[in-house]
């Protein structure tokens, strides 16, 4: 029998949305491999394309700060969601962010060795202080800095989404809105890529097959030739592009302008009278990939696991 858990029944369900018991199957059959479970799932027709960030269950915030032409990115974690709006934690990640920006380290080990900001004290011999007139364990988690082109931070739902866009700007123009705007559909819509150049031959071959395989269990489709077929799995490819790769999104902001993302940014840039390029951007979502414990929900799996037997 092939080798899996409850837990693992609960991560297929919630990385696919498809039912506990197809889940179940998808793992039998795939002798528990996560990857090919979804795969599965998807040739069915089970499931769509799923994300494989783990489930978001940490509390604190992700806050995106630019300053003195540095952009940075940073999450901080706490224990509480009332903590993680409290006046105390949100000046602490504020405070990181700018710690982050004037110093420049490598990575958090090394952040923890600079000084924190307005003091002589290191980020190390801080934390103590901070953990007791907060009243709960922090966690710096995790940090992007950039230093070259143009940054402009965004902050979503109070610190729950933290996005920084880095644009190449020319003509000496003012691309804050344009990286606003950027960073808010970066924010909602989460593109797996950021240029359709991004997508791999693997990623395209895996859509293609998946594509293909539900052309087959259509009836109305499994008679068709095979050239026709190739021709609706190029039209669904520009359509995965369409959903899943940053610039060639539809951009949101219909009521601006309307057309992809790549468009738009020409256009508001021709507006200005300068050049703007999009280079690259961040997105944390807070407690993103970082599990709580679900005891009792896995226990439910295991019972209705069980019943399926």
């Amino acid at each position: 029998m092939a080798s899996f858990t409850a837990a693992d029944v609960k991560t297929l369900r919630e990385m696919t949305s498809v039912g506990m018991m197809d889940c179940k199957k998808a793992l039998v059959e795939c002798d528990g491999d996560m990857d090919k479970a979804v795969e599965w799932l998807r040739e069915k027709g089970l499931a769509k394309a799923a994300k494989k960030a783990g489930r978001i269950a940490a509390e604190g915030m992700s806050y995106a700060l630019t300053e003195n032409g540095v952009g940075v990115v940073v999450e901080v974690n706490c224990e509480t969601d009332f903590c993680a709006k409290s006046e105390l934690f949100v000046a602490f990640v504020k405070d990181i962010a700018k710690t982050i920006a004037e110093n420049d380290p490598a990575d958090v080990d090394a952040l923890m060795n600079c000084k924190y900001t307005g003091t002589k004290l290191t980020v190390s011999e801080t934390m103590p202080e901070k953990v007791m007139s907060i009243g709960e364990n922090l966690q710096i988690r995790r940090f992007v800095r950039f230093s070259e082109n143009t940054s402009v931070g965004y902050v979503h739902a109070g610190g729950k989404i933290g996005v920084l866009v880095n644009l190449a700007v020319e003509g000496g123009v003012d691309a804050t809105e344009i990286g606003k705007n950027i960073a808010m559909q970066i924010a909602a819509l989460n593109p797996r890529f950021w240029d359709k150049s991004q997508v791999t031959e693997e990623v395209l071959a895996e859509e293609k097959k998946v594509a293909l395989a539900l052309m087959d269990t259509d009836p109305k489709m499994a008679s068709k030739p095979e050239a026709v077929k190739e021709k609706i799995v190029m039209g669904k490819m520009n359509k995965f592009y369409e959903e899943n790769c940053l610039l060639q999104m539809e951009f949101v902001r219909s009521d601006l302008f309307q057309g992809t993302v790549e468009h738009y940014i020409a256009d508001a840039a021709k507006k200005l009278g300068g050049s703007v390029k999009f280079v690259t951007a961040v997105r944390f979502q807070t407690g993103e990939g970082i599990e709580k414990k679900q005891e009792d929900f896995a226990a439910e799996v295991a019972a209705q696991m069980n019943m399926g037997k």
